[in-house]
């Protein structure tokens, strides 16, 4: 609780330089991150980060020393011409976009541990703690580092607003965008320009390795809670603060524990998290829907098959044994069936006979004519044989919503019956009006 009071007090002006730089770091990756998930370029963001190593080299290699917008203008430089290579790559050969980012990231890579080792065999004192690069190292923001990562935190956060509408359309509908006269070859080039300044003042705090992780999964995570783009951006970003936070804690009570991959393992956990427990998409949330469909599937299907046993004579109460018989299903899912109706007000249960209630009977009659209805229309429309259509029906029964009924009904005209020539049961009140 000490470490935890001391921490958020910010009263250390190192606690404050690094938590600041991750939050700012984190949320401005996050922003420009979502745009490039929903054009599906995910592995751009990998390709850039581990292109601009060789950059940082050699604008070591020519200044002399580590000023870091002297690396920045560095790391730029190569980040472009990485993904410039890429496009060239994939619009002037047979190589596929996939394939040339896996060949320039291993290659620009490659050359850039050789300058590294290099530089590390040079004898050149300045160059200590260039390899930071590599993995991260957010306790360097400080100072100077500070001021100039953070700024252009500020500038990525400010554009992305400024152009929010144009990103947002030539992410979702990048023909469309040009049908118009949007200038769509510009706002990509802006958006490129965006995603390796993302990645250049990202790789301070994660390093090349790890940069790639906190520009997607952020975004990746918020997909799951929304599909409105304003809230995926404001959740990425908070996202991005929460992880930006927990790694410099982290990295603070345990000085031995280093902040960037902390805070890549944070977001990374509120991703997996997203995948399961997120509504609507999450796994969880997914499996619970299924279930219900299933269960009402369940509960339809026994009121339809009450129903078609009232029509063929007049006994409306049944065993347990009978319905059994009559419809292949196993015990417990039938037995759980019949009490939930029961509950529900569908059926009445005397002496171990289970019969329909008024409530029942509606419900039950309206699924027999949907099956019945959709039968007709198969063999009618689609030309398909009276005996191929049952299986069809049983399925899409319980998903036509009352205006299709109404539609279908109007299409065939209120057919008297189906293709087997059992009668199609409408509601007598509304046959009546």
């Amino acid at each position: 609780m000490k470490d935890l009071f001391d921490f958020f007090s910010f009263q250390d002006p190192n606690v404050r330089y690094v938590a600041a730089g991750s939050v700012l770091l984190a949320i401005s990756s996050a922003l420009v991150g979502c745009f490039t998930f929903l054009k599906k370029k995910a592995l751009v963001g990998d390709a850039v980060a581990h292109s601009v190593l060789p950059g940082i080299c050699l604008a070591f290699l020519i200044s002399g020393n580590k000023n870091p917008l002297v690396l920045i203008i560095g790391a730029f430089a190569t980040g472009w011409l990485s993904l410039v290579l890429i496009d060239f790559i994939s619009r002037n050969s047979k190589i596929k976009e996939d394939t040339s980012i896996g060949l320039i990231l291993s290659v620009f890579f490659g050359i850039g541990i050789l300058l590294l080792t290099m530089i590390q065999h040079s004898g050149n004192a300045a160059q200590t703690g260039l390899d930071s690069f590599l993995f991260g190292k957010a306790a360097a923001l400080v100072g100077q580092d500070l001021w100039v990562f953070s700024s252009i935190s500020l500038v990525l956060v400010v554009v992305v607003f400024i152009f929010y509408k144009d990103f947002a359309l030539i992410s979702f509908d990048e023909s469309f965008a040009k049908s118009i006269g949007f200038p769509v070859r510009r706002l990509e080039l802006v958006l490129t320009t965006l995603t390796v300044l993302a990645v250049v003042t990202g790789i301070q705090a994660v390093g090349v390795v790890l940069m790639a992780a906190m520009l997607i999964t952020p975004a990746a995570a918020a997909r799951f809670w929304t599909d409105k783009l304003s809230w995926m951006l404001f959740i990425a970003a908070f996202f991005g603060a929460i992880s930006g936070v927990s790694g410099a804690f982290i990295s603070y009570t345990a000085p031995s524990m280093p902040t960037g991959p902390w805070i890549v393992l944070v977001v990374s956990m509120l991703a997996i998290v997203s995948f399961f427990v997120a509504p609507g998409k999450g796994i969880l949330s997914r499996w619970i829907r299924q279930e219900r469909i299933k269960i009402r599937i369940i509960n339809e299907n026994i009121l339809k098959l009450f129903y078609q046993l009232s029509e063929q004579d007049n006994n409306q109460r049944r065993s347990f044994q009978d319905l059994l018989k009559k419809r292949q299903m196993r015990e417990t899912t039938l037995r759980k069936g019949l009490r939930r109706l029961h509950i529900q007000g569908y059926l009445s249960n005397q002496d171990g006979k289970w019969s329909l209630t008024t409530e029942g009977k509606i419900k039950g009659r309206r699924v027999v004519k949907l099956h019945r209805l959709w039968e007709v229309y198969l063999t009618q429309y689609l030309r398909i044989a009276p005996d191929h259509v049952h299986e069809d029906a049983d399925n899409i029964e319980h998903i036509l919503t009352p205006e299709l009924e109404k539609r279908l009904e109007a299409l065939l005209d209120y057919p008297e019956s189906d293709p087997h020539s059992s009668k199609i049961p409408y509601d007598p009140n509304l046959m009546k009006q």
